[in-house]
């Protein structure tokens, strides 16, 4: 999608610095980060948001958790904890129309969020 700001990196229009990468995923830190290690997990094909998952195939969703679950134990976030978090919807604080996976950690989160 020519405006989606994740697509734009996807393509390397817009420079990021990428932790990760394969044929249906991209890893990549935040510009704006939240927490120590904050990075944000995209399936290469747009999608929405998680309304939209059934765009993608089995293969693609596992290949996206299997991602996040390796890039924790690289991260060493794994150890102590981290939070996963997708957001949909403009007053869930999603700012970009394309799925994605908040990955953050080396900090203390508290319940509920927000």
């Amino acid at each position: 999608m020519g405006d989606c700001l994740f697509c734009r990196i996807i393509s390397k229009e817009i420079k990021s610095e990428i932790v990760f990468e394969n044929d249906d995923v991209l890893i990549f830190k935040d510009v704006n980060p939240k927490a120590p290690v904050h990075l944000l997990a995209v399936p290469k094909k747009h999608v929405s948001s998680i309304l939209d998952v059934e765009k993608l195939s089995e293969n693609e969703i596992t290949g996206l958790i299997n991602s996040i679950s390796k890039i924790a134990r690289e991260f060493e976030i794994d150890r102590d904890g981290f939070r996963v978090v997708t957001n949909s919807g403009a007053s869930a604080g999603q700012s970009v129309d394309h799925l994605h996976f908040h990955i953050m950690g080396k900090r203390l989160f508290t319940w509920p969020p927000g």
